[in-house]
């Protein structure tokens, strides 16, 4: 849960792109899913050490997902409310 208590999910995944330059995998039934995470903090953790574990491919990448507005897409963030008005977003935690 972020500072306000809300549970903003995120989702690791990753997996071997066709090339470099579009975001097309090359088997989606190899895809890694590393897992749903209650944060973008955690979430950050978890794709830089995956991404780092796969580092000698350079067809491998990893991304996260941001669930929660997926989820509610009208749902408006702290963090993403303070960048709409020009003030400085606090970092995830």
């Amino acid at each position: 849960m972020n500072e306000t208590g809300e549970q903003l999910l995120h989702l690791v995944f990753g997996g071997e792109l066709t090339d470099l330059d579009r975001v097309t995998f090359r088997d989606i039934d190899k895809l890694d899913v590393v897992g749903v995470y209650p944060n973008y903090a955690t979430a950050y953790a978890a794709w830089k050490a995956r991404a780092q574990q796969t580092v000698d491919n350079a067809h491998m990448r990893y991304f996260i997902v941001h669930l929660h507005r997926l989820l509610d897409p009208g749902q408006e963030t702290g963090q993403e409310a303070g960048q709409k008005t020009g003030q400085a977003a606090k970092p995830a935690r």
